[in-house]
């Protein structure tokens, strides 16, 4: 087994590292937890069987890796090795010294190959650090483009996105997003819109309220239970009396 990443860290490398790590019994969970199966969400998505952990592990091990390595592992039908690469292009992206143009082709990258982050915890790792982070000081119109995209990770990834600005209390394009996504028929688009509308609500409990009140009655019941999931009994009891009525 190699006992670290070589001094210029590549696809090739992180693989063989990955597939050190498989395990017959992390690849059944992942069968058991991801939907892959005919006309399921992640149809055909293939696992190999490493803990997540342990990918995260490797991500900062490999973080120095170069963009065209990035996408060679962004490449691969292996759902690790994709998660590896978008938790890279996380930590680059965040990193203390990460330039300008690291920032912005690592989010250049991550639009260009919306093709290979296609899993909602692809998109939960990244969206936030490598988009949300790069459009914190800049316009935001791609967000809203992506929230009306015919994908549906690239609609996720309009909300998720967003969690960047809330780190500083920013939660107007949350509840924007939010209000878009509304009538999406995808239940993972319901709890991420509802988790996130969570989260600004910590930020601004009147905003939160304002749009329950305007909401509740007619937004799906996943994202409604997730958004009022951090107030109080008698709020919760009263928004859940809305949806029911």
């Amino acid at each position: 087994m190699a006992s670290g990443p070589p001094p210029h860290p590549t696809a090739a490398a992180f693989l063989a590292r990955l597939h050190d790590l498989q395990s017959d019994d992390e690849h059944r969970k992942y069968q058991r937890y991801f939907k892959t199966g005919p006309g399921d969400y992640a149809e055909g998505d293939f696992f190999i069987g490493v803990r997540m952990g342990q990918v995260f592990d490797l991500g900062k091990e490999f973080v120095a890796m170069e963009l065209p390595q990035i996408e060679a592992l962004l490449d691969e039908d292996i759902h690790e090795a994709r998660a590896g690469a978008v938790k890279i292009m996380a930590l680059q992206a965040s990193g203390k010294k990460a330039t300008e143009d690291r920032r912005r082709d690592l989010y250049g990258l991550y639009l260009r190959r919306h093709d290979r982050i296609n899993n909602w915890d692809l998109v939960d790792l990244g969206a936030g650090r490598v988009v949300g982070g790069w459009l914190v000081d800049k316009p935001r119109d791609v967000l809203y483009g992506l929230a009306r995209s015919a994908n549906l990770w690239e609609r996720r990834t309009a909300i998720v996105a967003t969690s960047w600005f809330l780190r500083t209390g920013d939660v107007k394009d949350t509840f924007a997003i939010a209000e878009l996504l509304l009538d999406d028929k995808e239940d993972l688009i319901h709890k991420a819109t509802g988790g996130w509308l969570r989260d600004a609500g910590r930020s601004d409990r009147p905003r939160l309220l304002e749009f329950l009140d305007a909401h509740a009655a007619t937004m799906p019941r996943t994202a409604l239970r997730y958004a009022i999931e951090h107030l109080d009994k008698p709020d919760r009891d009263h928004y859940l009396r809305l949806k029911n009525a």
